[in-house]
């Protein structure tokens, strides 16, 4: 078959599906000597991995006609228990049921359902000025219009926001627009909190222009200064707001677990996009949560997890500071999470300067791959989290020879 007619018989999603530049930078980032600030990997030195074996070893004997076997679509009942207590726990959110919880196969299943029972072609979503690789990247294979919110130091410009819903509006387009995405706490890729003035206007805006907010939050238990302001969940309420949440980078990415917790409407029509998926998910790793979560307190479990990242997130800042800033790079200070966002001076292309970072073995993620819009950007996302504290200072000093080629390279 040629490529010509293989294209032909291609869907429009077929043809239009693009790879994802972080997952196309792994392969290179496992060359021996490179380093990485690419990737979100959590460190594996944090894993529960002893506590895990034990746990395992004792449900696959003891529960085998469970955790071997099929389960409901919607999750171990379990497990949807523990993930209800750990709301009303950690945030005095009670009025929830288990009909209120889908289990997902990691958050990027519950950002493509998403995408699938609310987007389509003649669809409005808003997104942050960066936003989030993977939630654009579901969101894109239902050919949404999509409408970039600049990002502030204090979360998603919400005066912004009011002048795009309120030209909506006077179009008579507003009732197209399906949701806004939002990452309130420990952006990825921008590392910005939202504040807790910021969650309520946002709520206001969503109320006024009746319109959803996804509250996606898989950082939000990674806070190393101060904990984050209440959830935007927890201000809009179910009628508002749809929160996403992941066990991957407060226990193990390779769980593969992720959640939805909705209005129950909602979650009838994610339960019927999941099963035309994948039918269900692994019962033998949703019940090894489900019994981690009762054996051990998560909050405890992850102070020794918190303090790995603090101590990455300072040595990243120290190492930037000797060798970027006299360069004229600049970041934030994130309060939490796994990344930090660089912005270099003018004329920097990002995108065009990593093919000579992957000759110097260092990687990072340019920041156009965060853009709706394809343009040049002198942006980039730095990880922190999976490098020992080592070799973030040796990164960030082939970073710094990375952009003294590239400035002679071109000029500038």
């Amino acid at each position: 078959m040629t490529v010509e007619v293989f294209e032909m018989k291609l869907s429009k999603l077929g043809r239009n599906l693009k790879s994802s530049l972080i997952r196309d930078l792994l392969k290179y980032a496992t060359v021996p000597g490179a380093i990485s600030f690419g990737g979100g990997a959590p460190d594996p030195e944090t894993f529960p991995r002893k506590e895990l074996a034990e746990i395992a070893k004792e449900i696959i004997e003891e529960d085998y006609r469970f955790v071997l076997q099929y389960i409901p679509t919607e999750g171990d009942i379990e497990l949807k228990r523990e993930i209800l207590k750990l709301l009303n726990d950690v945030y005095g959110i009670n009025d929830l049921d288990e009909d209120n919880v889908l289990v997902t196969n990691g958050s990027q299943q519950a950002l493509d359902i998403l995408g699938r029972i609310f987007l389509d072609e003649n669809s409005y979503v808003v997104v942050e000025r960066p936003s989030y690789l993977g939630a654009l990247n579901a969101f894109y294979t239902s050919f949404p219009h999509f409408i970039s919110v600049p990002l502030e130091s204090d979360g998603i410009d919400v005066n912004y926001l009011e002048r795009v819903l309120r030209e909506l509006d006077e179009k008579g387009e507003v009732g197209k627009l399906k949701f806004i995405y939002v990452v309130p706490n420990f952006h990825n890729p921008a590392g910005v909190t939202m504040s807790l003035e910021k969650r309520k206007a946002l709520v206001d805006l969503a109320e006024k222009y009746d319109v959803f907010i996804v509250e996606d939050d898989p950082y939000g238990a990674l806070a190393f200064d101060e904990k984050p302001p209440m959830p935007v969940f927890k201000i809009g309420g179910l009628d508002r707001v749809i929160l996403l949440n992941t066990f991957s980078k407060v226990l193990a990415p390779g769980l593969r677990l992720g959640v939805i917790i909705a209005e129950k409407d909602i979650i009838r029509k994610a339960v019927m996009a999941k099963q035309s998926a994948d039918l269900c998910g692994s019962g033998l790793n949703q019940r090894l949560v489900a019994r981690f979560l009762q054996r051990y307190n998560l909050a405890e479990y992850l102070k020794p997890t918190v303090e790995t990242y603090r101590k990455k997130r300072d040595a990243m800042i120290e190492a930037l500071e000797k060798h970027l800033a006299p360069k004229g790079a600049r970041w934030n200070r994130p309060g939490g999470g796994l990344f930090m966002w660089v912005e270099l001076p003018e004329g920097y292309d990002t995108m065009e300067m990593l093919d000579i970072a992957k000759e110097k073995l260092v990687f990072y993620i340019p920041g156009a791959a965060f853009l709706v819009d394809s343009i040049n950007c002198h942006s980039m996302r730095l990880s922190f989290c999976l490098p020992p504290v080592e070799k973030i200072y040796e990164g960030v000093e082939r970073l710094a020879r990375v952009m003294e080629t590239y400035k002679e390279e071109k000029g500038l």
